[in-house]
């Protein structure tokens, strides 16, 4: 079968109207063979179930998310540390208000500054 002839059965067969009995009729009479060469199933078979490279990807993925995890975690924790120095060592306590930024203030003239009444 030409290439030619074999693209215009490939797209006539696209079509609904089509009978499939009729086009493997024509594929067989021209010699095309629905047989797979021996040890073909086998050779699937062991490819698919060779899936250890997606299993240690999946690993290796997994420690290096966890890594940097630890990292990014680990650098948090120092930068919080460092800004309850920084209040505690500025402010002299480490009291709610100090976290706020209110020195000297009373609570009152703050809420009612903050409510408008």
């Amino acid at each position: 079968m030409k290439p030619s002839e074999l693209k215009k059965f490939i797209i006539g067969s696209l079509d609904e109207n089509t009978d499939p009995q009729l086009s493997a009729k024509r594929l067989v009479e021209e010699g095309v063979l629905f047989d797979f060469s021996k040890g073909f199933s086998d050779k699937v078979l062991n490819k698919i179930m060779s899936g250890t490279d997606a299993v240690t990807r999946e690993i290796e993925f997994t420690r290096s998310m966890r890594f940097a995890f630890n990292r990014v975690a680990l650098t948090g924790v120092a930068a919080i540390v460092l800004l309850l120095l920084s209040i505690f060592l500025a402010e002299g306590s480490l009291s709610f208000n100090s976290f706020l930024g209110i020195g000297d203030t009373y609570d009152e003239g703050i809420i009612s500054m903050l409510t408008g009444k």
